[in-house]
């Protein structure tokens, strides 16, 4: 077996087979270990970097949307109590036409009952009349 002697410490060939690969794992684990801390500063640069966007113009936009919500809900409760009102008004209306109907239906019923007697009377008086000139001409 190959054996290597280095200040007077002899390592023989199945412990460079442990160390090679320990020593290769050292370097790697270094190596990780430097590219994570390269990326952490690349990132903190980034981050202090960052600048937030103006939002002011959103903030104007929303102001006035909420604005225009308010002044329209307010018209449309004004609109709601014109058309509650109207209603209202309709309703008294109808229920002044409804009496006006019944009081002149009431009139129109007196009325042809007072044709209907009138008619009746006048047809009495008409045949009573035709049979008083029929006994005078015969």
């Amino acid at each position: 077996m190959a054996e290597i002697e280095y200040k007077g410490i002899k390592v023989g060939g199945s412990k460079l087979l442990l160390i090679l690969p320990l020593i290769g794992t050292l370097i790697g684990g270094l190596w990780g270990g430097f590219e994570v801390y390269q990326r952490y500063i690349i990132m903190e640069k980034k981050i202090n970097s960052f600048v937030s966007p103006d939002l002011s113009d959103y903030d104007k936009r929303i102001d006035l949307i909420q604005q225009q919500v308010t002044m329209l809900q307010g018209e449309l409760s004004m609109i709601l109590d014109e058309v509650n009102l109207v209603a209202s008004v309709a309703k008294e209306l109808k229920n002044d036409l409804k009496g006006d109907v019944r009081r002149i239906e009431t009139i129109v019923e007196d009325v042809e009952t007072r044709v209907k007697e009138d008619s009746r009377t006048n047809e009495k008086r008409i045949k009573r009349t035709c049979k008083g000139n029929r006994t005078r001409h015969d």
